[in-house]
């Protein structure tokens, strides 16, 4: 059986299964949690969550309140508030969200925007514009050599 979703508390509120053998084609509207274990391929749009279980694929643009990848998608994300990407995920394609947690062991190909999160910053009268940030799986980031004493 598919480990669940490690968030506490929103595997016992799935509302819809797409569950394993199950193959969607076109535009998906829901409220609540759905989760996919099967094949999805169009639109999905909804300000709730969508948890997309090892095993699943999904060829979709996706417009969320919250996602939770554990299976392979291939298209972009606008997540509202979240992005959560889980050991064995795939994804290929752009993230854009104000939380992004990629797990080690991920595959990502792609590039993030972390949206909303510099609102207010640098004093400009315009809105905060979206900062890249570029996110590798498996790769620790370079740490800066200490400062040296002034002699």
């Amino acid at each position: 059986m598919t480990a669940p979703a490690r968030r506490e508390g929103i595997v016992s509120e799935i509302s819809t299964l797409l569950g394993r053998g199950t193959t969607f084609e076109g535009k998906l509207t829901f409220e609540g949690t759905v989760r996919i274990d099967g094949k999805l391929k169009g639109t999905v749009f909804s300000d709730d969550v969508l948890i997309i279980g090892e095993g699943a694929t999904v060829e979709a643009d996706i417009d969320i309140g919250e996602i939770i990848i554990q299976g392979t998608l291939v298209g972009n994300v606008h997540a509202k508030r979240g992005i959560e990407v889980l050991a064995p995920g795939r994804v290929k394609g752009d993230l854009h969200t104000p939380s992004l947690q990629i797990e080690k062991g991920v595959i990502f190909e792609g590039r993030s925007f972390m949206e909303g999160i510099v609102a207010g910053a640098g004093g400009g009268t315009g809105g905060a514009r979206p900062a890249p940030v570029a996110t590798v799986a498996g790769t620790t980031p370079a740490k800066p050599e200490p400062a040296k004493p002034l002699k």
